[in-house]
Protein backbone atom coordinates (compact mmCIF):
# COMPACT_ATOMS: atom_id res chain seq x y z
CA UNK A 1 0.00 0.00 0.00
CA UNK A 2 0.90 3.49 -0.42
CA UNK A 3 0.88 4.82 2.69
CA UNK A 4 3.20 2.38 4.10
CA UNK A 5 5.72 2.65 1.71
CA UNK A 6 5.97 6.37 1.35
CA UNK A 7 8.70 6.76 4.28
CA UNK A 8 11.20 9.86 2.96
CA UNK A 9 14.39 9.63 3.12
CA UNK A 10 14.39 12.28 5.67
CA UNK A 11 12.17 10.38 8.13
CA UNK A 12 15.13 7.40 7.56
CA UNK A 13 17.77 9.38 8.47
CA UNK A 14 15.49 11.01 11.80
CA UNK A 15 15.00 7.03 12.83
CA UNK A 16 18.66 6.26 12.30
CA UNK A 17 19.43 9.30 14.68
CA UNK A 18 16.95 8.02 17.52
CA UNK A 19 18.83 4.71 16.85
CA UNK A 20 22.08 5.86 17.58
CA UNK A 21 20.78 8.74 20.83
CA UNK A 22 19.18 5.31 22.12
CA UNK A 23 22.75 3.75 22.75
CA UNK A 24 24.13 7.24 24.13
CA UNK A 25 22.12 8.97 26.29
CA UNK A 26 21.08 7.14 29.83
CA UNK A 27 16.98 8.11 29.50
CA UNK A 28 14.95 6.45 32.69
CA UNK A 29 11.45 4.79 31.24
CA UNK A 30 9.69 5.65 34.30
CA UNK A 31 10.90 9.35 34.68
CA UNK A 32 10.23 12.91 32.89
CA UNK A 33 13.70 13.61 32.86
CA UNK A 34 15.42 13.39 29.80
CA UNK A 35 19.45 14.30 29.60
CA UNK A 36 20.60 16.39 27.03
CA UNK A 37 23.63 18.39 25.84
CA UNK A 38 21.54 21.28 23.94
CA UNK A 39 18.09 22.46 24.47
CA UNK A 40 15.52 20.48 23.06
CA UNK A 41 12.46 22.10 21.46
CA UNK A 42 9.28 20.57 21.09
CA UNK A 43 5.54 21.96 19.93
CA UNK A 44 2.35 20.31 21.83
CA UNK A 45 -1.26 20.50 20.74
CA UNK A 46 -3.71 20.05 22.66
CA UNK A 47 -7.27 20.87 23.09
CA UNK A 48 -7.70 24.51 24.57
CA UNK A 49 -10.43 23.21 27.00
CA UNK A 50 -7.48 21.18 28.44
CA UNK A 51 -5.55 24.13 28.67
CA UNK A 52 -5.52 24.02 32.91
CA UNK A 53 -4.17 21.11 32.59
CA UNK A 54 -1.32 21.21 30.18
CA UNK A 55 -0.21 24.01 31.45
CA UNK A 56 0.47 22.97 34.73
CA UNK A 57 1.41 19.30 33.06
CA UNK A 58 4.33 21.08 30.89
CA UNK A 59 5.68 23.78 33.64
CA UNK A 60 6.28 20.22 35.61
CA UNK A 61 7.89 18.65 32.54
CA UNK A 62 10.15 21.22 31.94
CA UNK A 63 11.27 21.75 35.98
CA UNK A 64 12.11 18.13 35.62
CA UNK A 65 13.74 18.34 31.80
CA UNK A 66 15.70 21.70 31.39
CA UNK A 67 17.20 20.92 28.65
CA UNK A 68 13.80 20.71 27.02
CA UNK A 69 11.51 24.17 26.00
CA UNK A 70 7.40 23.01 25.11
CA UNK A 71 5.34 25.33 23.40
CA UNK A 72 1.71 24.63 23.66
CA UNK A 73 -0.78 25.34 20.65
CA UNK A 74 -4.29 24.88 21.44
CA UNK A 75 -6.48 23.08 18.79
CA UNK A 76 -8.90 20.72 18.14
CA UNK A 77 -8.09 16.92 18.51
CA UNK A 78 -10.25 15.65 16.04
CA UNK A 79 -8.29 17.73 13.42
CA UNK A 80 -5.35 15.61 14.25
CA UNK A 81 -4.92 13.73 10.88
CA UNK A 82 -6.41 16.83 8.94
CA UNK A 83 -3.52 19.12 10.42
CA UNK A 84 -1.03 16.32 9.88
CA UNK A 85 -2.08 15.50 6.38
CA UNK A 86 -2.20 19.79 5.73
CA UNK A 87 1.41 20.25 6.29
CA UNK A 88 3.31 17.28 8.63
CA UNK A 89 6.65 19.85 9.14
CA UNK A 90 4.16 22.54 10.94
CA UNK A 91 2.86 20.16 13.11
CA UNK A 92 2.95 19.80 16.53
CA UNK A 93 5.82 17.45 17.17
CA UNK A 94 3.48 15.61 20.24
CA UNK A 95 -0.53 15.75 19.49
CA UNK A 96 -3.78 15.27 21.11
CA UNK A 97 -5.67 13.35 18.66
CA UNK A 98 -8.84 10.53 19.08
CA UNK A 99 -8.14 6.89 18.62
CA UNK A 100 -10.14 6.03 15.55
CA UNK A 101 -7.67 8.30 13.33
CA UNK A 102 -4.78 5.72 14.44
CA UNK A 103 -5.28 4.34 11.40
CA UNK A 104 -4.91 6.70 8.91
CA UNK A 105 -2.16 8.01 10.76
CA UNK A 106 -0.32 5.17 10.66
CA UNK A 107 -0.87 3.94 7.14
CA UNK A 108 -0.09 7.12 5.79
CA UNK A 109 3.80 7.39 7.75
CA UNK A 110 2.34 10.68 9.92
CA UNK A 111 2.89 9.45 13.55
CA UNK A 112 5.96 7.73 14.98
CA UNK A 113 5.64 4.50 16.45
CA UNK A 114 6.03 4.11 20.92
CA UNK A 115 9.41 2.52 20.57
CA UNK A 116 9.97 3.42 23.71
CA UNK A 117 6.88 3.35 26.48
CA UNK A 118 4.52 0.25 24.94
CA UNK A 119 5.61 -2.17 27.50
CA UNK A 120 4.84 0.09 30.36
CA UNK A 121 1.91 1.92 29.44
CA UNK A 122 0.56 -2.02 28.82
CA UNK A 123 0.99 -1.96 32.22
CA UNK A 124 -0.36 0.66 33.51
CA UNK A 125 -3.59 1.69 31.39
CA UNK A 126 -6.86 -0.70 30.92
CA UNK A 127 -6.61 -3.26 27.75
CA UNK A 128 -9.23 -1.56 26.04
CA UNK A 129 -7.35 1.99 25.74
CA UNK A 130 -4.39 -0.23 24.60
CA UNK A 131 -6.27 -1.65 22.00
CA UNK A 132 -6.86 1.77 20.85
CA UNK A 133 -3.36 3.12 21.11
CA UNK A 134 -2.61 0.28 18.60
CA UNK A 135 -2.81 -0.50 15.10
CA UNK A 136 -1.28 -3.48 13.33
CA UNK A 137 0.48 -4.89 16.07
CA UNK A 138 2.40 -1.98 16.89
CA UNK A 139 2.12 0.38 19.61
CA UNK A 140 1.78 4.23 18.53
CA UNK A 141 -0.17 6.07 20.96
CA UNK A 142 -0.22 7.26 24.51
CA UNK A 143 -3.20 6.53 26.05
CA UNK A 144 -4.38 9.62 28.31
CA UNK A 145 -8.20 9.22 28.91
CA UNK A 146 -11.30 7.31 27.41
CA UNK A 147 -15.06 8.09 26.66
CA UNK A 148 -18.28 6.40 25.92
CA UNK A 149 -22.02 6.93 25.81
CA UNK A 150 -23.79 6.32 28.95
CA UNK A 151 -27.98 5.85 30.37
CA UNK A 152 -28.79 9.27 31.67
CA UNK A 153 -32.16 9.01 33.63
CA UNK A 154 -34.40 11.09 35.67
CA UNK A 155 -33.94 9.19 39.18
CA UNK A 156 -38.06 10.32 40.36
CA UNK A 157 -39.25 8.30 36.98
CA UNK A 158 -36.90 5.08 36.82
CA UNK A 159 -35.64 2.75 39.82
CA UNK A 160 -32.61 0.87 40.08
CA UNK A 161 -34.39 -2.36 38.74
CA UNK A 162 -36.12 -0.32 35.97
CA UNK A 163 -32.52 0.67 34.41
CA UNK A 164 -31.57 -3.32 33.94
CA UNK A 165 -32.79 -3.94 31.02
CA UNK A 166 -34.22 -2.21 27.84
CA UNK A 167 -37.50 -3.94 28.36
CA UNK A 168 -38.38 -2.66 31.85
CA UNK A 169 -36.54 0.83 30.84
CA UNK A 170 -39.40 1.02 28.06
CA UNK A 171 -41.89 -0.14 30.27
CA UNK A 172 -41.45 1.53 33.01
CA UNK A 173 -40.69 5.20 31.36
CA UNK A 174 -39.63 6.43 28.27
CA UNK A 175 -36.33 6.33 26.57
CA UNK A 176 -35.77 9.17 24.10
CA UNK A 177 -33.51 7.63 20.89
CA UNK A 178 -32.75 9.51 17.53
CA UNK A 179 -33.15 6.45 15.60
CA UNK A 180 -35.25 8.21 13.22
CA UNK A 181 -32.42 11.04 12.48
CA UNK A 182 -28.69 11.92 11.80
CA UNK A 183 -26.13 10.20 14.47
CA UNK A 184 -28.13 6.96 14.92
CA UNK A 185 -25.27 5.03 13.56
CA UNK A 186 -22.89 5.94 16.39
CA UNK A 187 -25.10 5.01 19.17
CA UNK A 188 -27.09 2.03 17.66
CA UNK A 189 -23.93 0.49 14.98
CA UNK A 190 -22.66 -1.38 18.45
CA UNK A 191 -25.49 -3.47 18.92
CA UNK A 192 -24.18 -5.71 16.06
CA UNK A 193 -21.16 -6.19 18.62
CA UNK A 194 -24.10 -7.41 21.28
CA UNK A 195 -25.49 -9.70 18.58
CA UNK A 196 -22.25 -11.28 18.45
CA UNK A 197 -20.69 -9.86 15.25
CA UNK A 198 -17.68 -7.76 14.20
CA UNK A 199 -17.33 -4.51 11.94
CA UNK A 200 -14.21 -4.49 10.74
CA UNK A 201 -12.65 -7.46 12.30
CA UNK A 202 -11.80 -8.95 15.69
CA UNK A 203 -9.26 -5.20 15.98
CA UNK A 204 -10.96 -2.92 13.86
CA UNK A 205 -8.65 -2.81 11.26
CA UNK A 206 -9.58 -4.84 8.14
CA UNK A 207 -11.32 -3.00 5.61
CA UNK A 208 -13.08 -6.44 4.57
CA UNK A 209 -13.48 -7.72 8.24
CA UNK A 210 -17.41 -6.81 8.49
CA UNK A 211 -19.52 -9.69 9.20
CA UNK A 212 -23.16 -7.99 9.81
CA UNK A 213 -24.87 -9.49 6.79
CA UNK A 214 -26.19 -12.84 8.57
CA UNK A 215 -29.66 -13.47 10.97
CA UNK A 216 -27.84 -11.75 13.82
CA UNK A 217 -27.53 -8.34 11.54
CA UNK A 218 -30.97 -8.96 10.49
CA UNK A 219 -32.16 -9.63 14.46
CA UNK A 220 -30.36 -6.00 14.95
CA UNK A 221 -32.30 -4.35 12.15
CA UNK A 222 -35.68 -6.01 13.27
CA UNK A 223 -35.14 -5.19 17.43
CA UNK A 224 -34.45 -1.35 15.28
CA UNK A 225 -37.85 -1.50 13.81
CA UNK A 226 -39.80 -2.97 16.47
CA UNK A 227 -38.70 0.36 18.22
CA UNK A 228 -41.03 2.69 16.19
CA UNK A 229 -44.21 0.74 17.57
CA UNK A 230 -42.83 0.43 21.09
CA UNK A 231 -44.22 3.03 23.37
CA UNK A 232 -41.94 3.59 25.88
CA UNK A 233 -39.70 4.92 22.91
CA UNK A 234 -39.46 8.69 21.95
CA UNK A 235 -37.96 9.85 18.81
CA UNK A 236 -35.68 12.58 20.21
CA UNK A 237 -32.34 14.32 18.84
CA UNK A 238 -31.78 18.32 18.61
CA UNK A 239 -34.77 18.60 21.67
CA UNK A 240 -33.73 15.31 24.17
CA UNK A 241 -32.53 18.10 26.58
CA UNK A 242 -35.81 19.85 26.35
CA UNK A 243 -38.03 16.26 26.32
CA UNK A 244 -36.04 15.47 29.01
CA UNK A 245 -36.40 18.72 31.68
CA UNK A 246 -40.16 18.16 30.79
CA UNK A 247 -40.37 14.93 31.61
CA UNK A 248 -41.97 14.13 28.37
CA UNK A 249 -38.85 11.47 28.37
CA UNK A 250 -37.04 9.89 30.98
CA UNK A 251 -34.34 8.46 30.10
CA UNK A 252 -31.74 8.68 27.10
CA UNK A 253 -28.14 7.35 25.99
CA UNK A 254 -25.41 10.32 25.43
CA UNK A 255 -21.85 10.77 26.52
CA UNK A 256 -19.56 12.76 28.99
CA UNK A 257 -20.12 16.24 26.47
CA UNK A 258 -23.90 16.24 27.49
CA UNK A 259 -23.38 15.67 31.41
CA UNK A 260 -23.13 19.66 32.01
CA UNK A 261 -26.78 20.28 30.12
CA UNK A 262 -28.29 17.57 31.43
CA UNK A 263 -26.89 18.08 35.29
CA UNK A 264 -28.62 21.66 35.00
CA UNK A 265 -31.63 20.24 33.74
CA UNK A 266 -32.33 17.50 36.37
CA UNK A 267 -30.34 18.52 39.14
CA UNK A 268 -29.81 15.84 42.08
CA UNK A 269 -32.74 14.24 40.00
CA UNK A 270 -30.19 13.10 36.96
CA UNK A 271 -28.99 9.38 37.23
CA UNK A 272 -26.18 8.19 35.44
CA UNK A 273 -25.59 4.42 34.84
CA UNK A 274 -23.98 2.07 32.49
CA UNK A 275 -26.45 0.43 29.51
CA UNK A 276 -29.09 -1.75 29.96
CA UNK A 277 -29.35 -5.25 28.44
CA UNK A 278 -31.35 -5.93 25.46
CA UNK A 279 -32.94 -8.69 24.01
CA UNK A 280 -32.52 -8.94 19.77
CA UNK A 281 -34.19 -11.96 19.26
CA UNK A 282 -32.13 -14.72 21.74
CA UNK A 283 -32.37 -13.27 25.58
CA UNK A 284 -31.08 -10.62 27.42
CA UNK A 285 -27.07 -9.71 26.69
CA UNK A 286 -25.38 -6.70 27.12
CA UNK A 287 -26.22 -3.47 25.46
CA UNK A 288 -22.49 -1.93 24.03
CA UNK A 289 -21.56 1.35 23.17
CA UNK A 290 -17.86 2.66 21.35
CA UNK A 291 -15.50 3.37 23.56
CA UNK A 292 -13.09 6.43 22.58
CA UNK A 293 -9.54 6.55 23.23
CA UNK A 294 -7.40 9.46 24.23
CA UNK A 295 -4.32 9.40 23.03
CA UNK A 296 -1.13 11.19 22.48
CA UNK A 297 1.11 10.91 19.26
CA UNK A 298 4.35 11.64 18.12
CA UNK A 299 4.67 13.07 14.40
CA UNK A 300 6.74 11.06 12.37
CA UNK A 301 9.39 13.65 11.36
CA UNK A 302 9.79 15.34 14.42
CA UNK A 303 13.43 15.51 14.89
CA UNK A 304 13.46 15.17 18.56
CA UNK A 305 12.32 11.72 19.09
CA UNK A 306 13.34 10.36 22.31
CA UNK A 307 12.76 13.98 24.12
CA UNK A 308 9.12 13.74 22.01
CA UNK A 309 8.38 10.19 23.30
CA UNK A 310 9.31 11.38 26.89
CA UNK A 311 7.14 14.25 26.93
CA UNK A 312 4.19 11.51 25.41
CA UNK A 313 4.54 9.39 28.06
CA UNK A 314 4.68 12.01 30.67
CA UNK A 315 1.27 13.95 29.59
CA UNK A 316 -0.32 10.06 29.94
CA UNK A 317 1.19 9.39 33.78
CA UNK A 318 -1.20 8.70 36.01
CA UNK A 319 0.18 11.80 37.93
CA UNK A 320 -0.99 14.22 34.66
CA UNK A 321 -4.46 11.89 34.21
CA UNK A 322 -5.33 13.16 37.92
CA UNK A 323 -5.08 16.78 36.87
CA UNK A 324 -6.92 16.33 33.85
CA UNK A 325 -9.97 14.34 35.87
CA UNK A 326 -9.64 17.62 37.97
CA UNK A 327 -9.61 20.51 36.37
CA UNK A 328 -11.24 19.24 32.70
CA UNK A 329 -13.36 16.38 33.94
CA UNK A 330 -11.85 13.54 31.46
CA UNK A 331 -12.08 10.08 32.29
CA UNK A 332 -8.96 8.36 32.56
CA UNK A 333 -7.52 5.35 31.11
CA UNK A 334 -5.12 4.65 33.58
CA UNK A 335 -5.89 1.48 35.92
CA UNK A 336 -4.53 2.87 39.08
CA UNK A 337 -6.73 6.29 38.79
CA UNK A 338 -9.89 4.47 37.55
CA UNK A 339 -9.55 2.43 41.26
CA UNK A 340 -9.40 6.13 43.20
CA UNK A 341 -11.77 7.24 45.30
CA UNK A 342 -12.16 10.59 43.21
CA UNK A 343 -13.54 8.67 40.48
CA UNK A 344 -15.29 5.74 42.44
CA UNK A 345 -17.13 8.33 43.84
CA UNK A 346 -17.77 10.71 40.71
CA UNK A 347 -20.81 9.17 39.21
CA UNK A 348 -20.76 10.09 35.65
CA UNK A 349 -16.54 8.82 35.77
CA UNK A 350 -17.43 5.35 37.20
CA UNK A 351 -20.22 4.83 34.22
CA UNK A 352 -18.27 5.49 32.02
CA UNK A 353 -15.53 3.13 33.30
CA UNK A 354 -18.04 0.45 33.91
CA UNK A 355 -18.54 0.28 30.00
CA UNK A 356 -15.12 0.64 29.19
CA UNK A 357 -15.03 -2.82 30.43
CA UNK A 358 -14.85 -5.73 28.07
CA UNK A 359 -18.65 -6.46 27.01
CA UNK A 360 -20.08 -3.26 27.13
CA UNK A 361 -17.94 -1.48 24.90
CA UNK A 362 -15.69 -2.04 22.10
CA UNK A 363 -13.02 0.63 20.96
CA UNK A 364 -14.72 2.27 17.44
CA UNK A 365 -12.84 0.57 14.64
CA UNK A 366 -9.38 2.16 13.59
CA UNK A 367 -9.56 1.02 10.17
CA UNK A 368 -9.92 4.04 7.45
CA UNK A 369 -12.48 2.56 5.59
CA UNK A 370 -14.60 3.26 8.68
CA UNK A 371 -15.59 6.59 7.07
CA UNK A 372 -17.37 4.25 4.59
CA UNK A 373 -19.85 2.63 7.40
CA UNK A 374 -20.76 6.07 8.92
CA UNK A 375 -22.12 7.36 5.48
CA UNK A 376 -24.08 3.78 4.49
CA UNK A 377 -25.40 3.24 8.01
CA UNK A 378 -27.51 5.99 8.80
CA UNK A 379 -29.80 5.95 6.18
CA UNK A 380 -30.12 2.06 6.68
CA UNK A 381 -30.80 2.73 10.58
CA UNK A 382 -33.67 5.41 9.96
CA UNK A 383 -35.48 3.78 7.18
CA UNK A 384 -35.80 0.79 9.00
CA UNK A 385 -37.05 2.28 11.99
CA UNK A 386 -39.15 4.10 10.37
CA UNK A 387 -41.08 0.95 8.63
CA UNK A 388 -39.64 1.28 5.35
CA UNK A 389 -37.83 -1.55 4.55
CA UNK A 390 -39.19 -4.87 5.29
CA UNK A 391 -37.99 -7.96 7.33
CA UNK A 392 -36.92 -9.71 3.64
CA UNK A 393 -35.44 -6.49 2.64
CA UNK A 394 -33.24 -6.24 5.19
CA UNK A 395 -30.10 -8.68 4.69
CA UNK A 396 -30.00 -7.61 1.05
CA UNK A 397 -29.45 -4.19 2.58
CA UNK A 398 -27.05 -5.36 4.87
CA UNK A 399 -25.14 -7.03 2.24
CA UNK A 400 -25.26 -4.00 0.22
CA UNK A 401 -24.02 -2.04 3.69
CA UNK A 402 -21.24 -4.31 3.80
CA UNK A 403 -19.96 -4.10 0.25
CA UNK A 404 -19.79 -0.08 0.70
CA UNK A 405 -18.50 -0.37 4.24
CA UNK A 406 -15.73 -2.29 3.06
CA UNK A 407 -13.96 0.01 0.45
CA UNK A 408 -10.90 0.42 0.76
CA UNK A 409 -9.85 4.19 2.09
CA UNK A 410 -6.27 5.88 1.52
Amino acid sequence: MRKMMSVTTGAMVTLLTASTAVGLLSVSIDTPTVSAAKTKKLKLWVDTSTKPTYVQAVKDFEKANPSVKVTIKYTSSTDALKNLQKDPSAAADVFMFPHDQIGSLASQGLIYQNTKYAKSLKSTQISNAMKGATYKGKVYGYPYGIESQVLYYNKTQLGNDDIKSWTSLTSKGKMGTNLASAGANYIFSPLFYTAGDTLYGANGEKAKGTNIDNKKGVSVLKWMKAQKDNPGVVQASTNTLSLLQSGKISATLSGPWSYNDYKKALGDNLGIAPYPTVDLGSGEKQMQAFLGVKLFGVKQDTKQPLAAMKLAKYLSSDKVQELGFKNSHYIPSSKKVQASQEIQNDALAKAVVDMSKKGYSTPMPKSPAMANFWTSSDALFNDTYKGKISNSQMLPKLTTLVKNASKSVK
